[in-house]
């Protein structure tokens, strides 16, 4: 009898602790704009007694959740920008089923090596690049005054208002191609490398690249997510209680977001993507298992 109480016990903790997870992940992913899944993936697969499939294809999911709670607000105060986010979106859409197709069929150790040593080089570039994202001192490219990619936006915390204008806009759709289809392959979600992408490669400031990255998300992660529906990789006591914690963390997450500046908002993103670039490293390589 001790151990019938015993096992069922355990059986309850494991969805309570995915929901205290992912609370507090649904908070930090709003903040640093990464959606999500690139924390529940490595986290929830190296702490938690769960198949990776399973785990890859609620990371998917709760990314578009988080994104899906955080975009209308941020859109609503000008921290997000839609017509930035529309070209992006839908390339990193169309690879991001590719990536969620092909990771069924693909070894991923190697793969997953190779995605931790970038998502650690673009930290380092972060931290070597502080004055990233000026980039209303030029007018952009020729690509991006055809679609319009430039605006304004004011900021909650401290009342200033601030021109951007997009940079090497056809590097960026290649990028958020790339993006998409690794956000698909490893169910990290789309938003590991959005924001880097959108401040580093394409000089949008950070604050607006974070909120952005939010829309790009919720439209790079509905496709993938069918994906591994399809696959069968959705178990409903894994995603329920992590959709639960994630979406009303991100509530918490939009107004404790509004009211950060810039530069600690760059210490955050940064320490995510170190985390989550020597997580993804040491288990490509096999000593983190």
């Amino acid at each position: 009898m001790h151990a019938v109480d015993t096992a069922a016990a355990a059986w309850w903790l494991w969805p309570l602790a995915l929901f205290l997870t992912c609370f507090v992940l649904g908070i930090v992913a709003v903040i640093a704009g990464v959606g999500g899944g690139v924390l529940f993936v490595p986290i929830v697969g190296g702490f938690f007694p769960f198949h990776l499939d399973f785990v890859r294809g609620a990371g998917v999911l709760i990314a578009l959740a988080a994104a899906l709670v955080a975009a209308p607000q941020l859109l609503r105060d000008g921290l997000a920008s839609m017509r930035l986010a529309v070209p992006f979106a839908l390339a990193g859409s169309v690879f991001s089923i590719a990536g969620a197709m092909a990771s069924f069929h693909v070894p991923t150790q190697s793969l997953e090596a190779a995605l931790g040593a970038l998502v650690l080089l673009i930290a380092l570039l972060m931290w070597r690049s502080p004055a990233a994202g000026a980039s209303a001192r030029s007018a952009g490219d020729a690509l991006a005054h055809a679609l319009g990619l430039k605006g304004a936006y004011i900021d909650p915390a401290d009342g200033r208002r601030a021109e951007w204008f997009a940079h090497r806009t056809p590097a960026g759709l290649v990028a958020f191609s790339a993006i998409g289809f690794l956000g698909g392959l490893f169910g990290l979600g789309a938003g590991w490398a959005n924001v880097p992408a959108l401040n580093l490669l394409m000089g949008v400031p950070l604050k607006l690249a974070v909120g952005t990255s939010g829309a790009i998300i919720a439209a790079v992660n509905a496709p993938a997510a069918w994906i591994y529906f399809h696959q069968g990789a959705m178990l409903p006591i894994i995603a329920a209680p992590s959709l639960i914690g994630i979406m009303l963390g991100a509530r918490v997450g939009v107004h404790v977001f509004r009211r950060l500046h810039a530069a600690r908002i760059r210490h955050i993103v940064i320490a995510i993507l170190l985390f989550a670039g020597m997580r993804a490293l040491l288990k490509g390589t096999g000593l983190w298992t």
